[in-house]
Formats: C-alpha cells, sequence, structure tokens
C-alpha cells in the first residue's frame, strides 16, 4: 500500500472553503464528499478532509482552535503556478 498524506481542518463555511482548495488545484473526491465535509486530493498521496465544525467534534471532545486568534499547527502545500 502506498503512503499517503491525509490533511483534517475544521471549517466554519464548508462552501467557501472547498472553492478556495479547488483554486488551489484539489479535485473534490465526491466519494467521501457530502453536506457535512469535503475530501480534495491534490496528488495521488496528499488529500485534504475539510469538516464543518458539528462533524469535526464527532472525532475529538477537545475545542476546536479560533483561526484568527489561535495557532495550533502549521501546514505547508506547494502547488503548481
Amino acid at each position: 500500500m502506498s503512503r499517503m498524506i491525509f490533511v483534517n481542518l475544521p471549517v466554519r463555511d464548508l462552501a467557501a472553503s472547498t472553492a478556495f482548495y479547488v483554486a488551489l488545484g484539489g479535485t473534490v473526491n465526491p466519494q467521501f464528499s457530502g453536506e457535512k465535509s469535503t475530501s480534495l486530493m491534490f496528488s495521488d498521496a496528499i488529500g485534504v478532509m475539510l469538516l464543518s465544525h458539528d462533524h469535526y467534534r464527532e472525532f475529538t471532545k477537545r475545542p476546536i482552535g479560533d483561526a484568527r486568534r489561535d495557532s495550533q499547527a502549521m501546514i505547508a502545500l506547494t502547488v503548481d503556478d
């Protein structure tokens, strides 16, 4: 099995966040997308899962940080121009 990276991100506005990541070159994977989340692939090995806050809370009891105020992770992705 090949190695893959999936970055899971809580988002306030799923539609706007999906549009942003599509503009960066992500391709929506409808098999794992729905009303509460969007799966995007940037390559065969790198994916991003955008989850509504309610859906994200199904996986953790910890509070979701406010991205405008808190720093919890630094993730760097490169895209072709």
